[in-house]
């Protein structure tokens, strides 16, 4: 039988999520299936099981890998997709962390993982992902590239300063904006960043790109769906006062020089998420958003039947 080979990204400075993923890499071990872990998190987990082969990869692992599990929230499943992305890996998320948009499995669930994984319990859902590349001038050499599962997001240097951008689409020019800084998102950042800006909500099953402007001082700045076939290009106006920075997921970020331009995307990789339920998507918006779907008029009918009922039950006393 061929070996099988896991690999685990872990929030190593969270306790619970330590715990978690030590309890999962000894029932995956029951099974002869071999775990990795990140080299920062591997202290954490070897001290916790001592004489457990537990083997340790810094920057790629093996490519036999065939599962990503990630223990924490959000912020670990996007470091873990730096690297699985590239590589074609699915991952899982256990929601460890805060609001956990990404993960499949809330804590309380955390302890079906291991058969999940065992089994191969679990489907793949195919995510659109961005690359940007920033240039020193139109047309000109580029000077730093990567690429973004929730959004790309150039943002002004200085909070005294707007910067001055003129955005085209597709080769064409749509509007010129001073403004805090423009946002390209993909459905799945619709309900991230692009979300705080007051951008809509895309299904991540959704073909598109998202362009959303940061307080832009413009009668028309509104945020706009495009095709996924499109390019987004933002071109940073010369002002030798006012320089921008360009982030990615907000977590690689790179300065920009007036006169730059920057290119989005639909990227050649995608992001492959483990899904092991069929809920749907406005049920997940529901719960992660604790959205009042009775309304405060189904409160209140709700707290009279309870009084109703306290009444009833003394009255049978």
């Amino acid at each position: 039988m061929t070996q099988r080979h896991i690999a685990l990204g872990i929030h190593h400075q969270r306790p619970e999520a330590v715990e978690a993923a030590c309890d999962f890499i000894e029932g995956l071990t029951g099974h002869g299936i071999v775990c990795w872990v990140r080299a920062n998190a591997s202290d954490a987990v070897t001290q916790r099981l001592p004489g457990v082969d537990v083997r340790v990869f810094e920057d790629l692992p093996t490519d036999d890998i065939e599962l990503v599990v990630v223990f924490g929230g959000d912020g670990t499943l996007l470091r873990a997709a730096e690297w699985a992305v590239p590589l074609g890996k699915p991952l899982l998320g256990v929601n460890l962390g805060h609001v956990g948009f990404l993960a499949e499995l809330e804590p309380t669930e955390a302890h079906t993982v291991i058969d999940r994984v065992v089994h191969r319990d679990y489907r793949v859902e195919e995510r659109l992902c961005l690359e940007v590349e920033l240039r020193d001038a139109p047309g000109g050499t580029v000077q730093w590239s990567s690429f973004a599962i929730n959004e790309v997001s150039l943002e002004k240097a200085a909070r005294e300063r707007m910067i001055e951008v003129l955005v085209d689409i597709d080769g064409h020019p749509l509007s010129r904006w001073g403004t805090d800084g423009v946002l390209v998102a993909t459905p799945t950042g619709s309900t991230a960043y692009a979300f705080s800006a007051q951008g809509p909500v895309l299904w991540p099953d959704l073909d598109a790109l998202l362009v959303v402007p940061l307080l832009a001082h413009a009668l028309f700045a509104r945020p706009l769906v495009l095709s996924p076939t499109s390019t987004v290009v933002i071109r940073m106006l010369e002002n030798p006062l006012t320089g921008g920075v360009l982030w990615c997921d907000g977590r690689r970020s790179t300065e920009v020089a007036p006169s730059s331009e920057i290119t989005v995307r639909r990227s050649r990789h995608t992001l492959l998420l483990a899904r092991t339920s069929e809920q749907p998507f406005v049920q997940r918006l529901v719960k992660k958003f604790d959205l009042p779907i009775h309304g405060w008029r189904g409160q209140a009918e709700r707290e009279a039947q309870a009084r109703r009922t306290a009444r009833e039950a003394e009255d049978a006393d």
